[in-house]
């Protein structure tokens, strides 16, 4: 059983309790290779907060992009931001905005490493 702390440390909330829930099963080895790509892939909530005030002064749905949403960014740039509202929004919800995207990041990088790890017994999914 692999420590999540010892090898994710930024980690913390929801956040946390999910991605040990992923680790339980793995070894060190795996959990360290996890980790790499995790870490690699992941986005903070204080990095989405700041691009989503940037928002209010110029650029709106920066933040939408770097979640991987164009669709929703360019709106945001043709309609500045939803008159502003659907920024209002995202400033109370950047950090659900950060653990969906995370929570969908941790689930592609198990399944790298279980292609690299065929032996895997990792069978969690929500």
């Amino acid at each position: 059983m692999a420590n999540v702390l010892r090898h994710l440390p930024e980690l913390e909330g929801m956040e946390l309790g999910y991605i040990q829930g992923l680790m339980k099963n793995m070894d060190e080895d795996q959990a360290s290779l996890f980790a790499q790509v995790y870490r690699a892939r992941r986005k903070d909530s204080q990095m989405i907060l700041i691009l989503t005030l940037i928002g209010f002064f110029g650029f709106a749905g920066l933040h939408r992009f770097i979640l991987g949403q164009v669709g929703l960014g360019i709106l945001y740039i043709l309609t500045v931001g939803l008159c502003f509202i659907g920024t209002i929004v995202d400033l109370v919800n950047y950090k659900s905005l950060a653990y969906e995207y995370n929570v969908k990041m941790a689930h592609e990088t198990l399944s790298m490493i279980s292609t690299h790890f065929p032996s895997s017994g990792s069978s969690t999914t929500e």
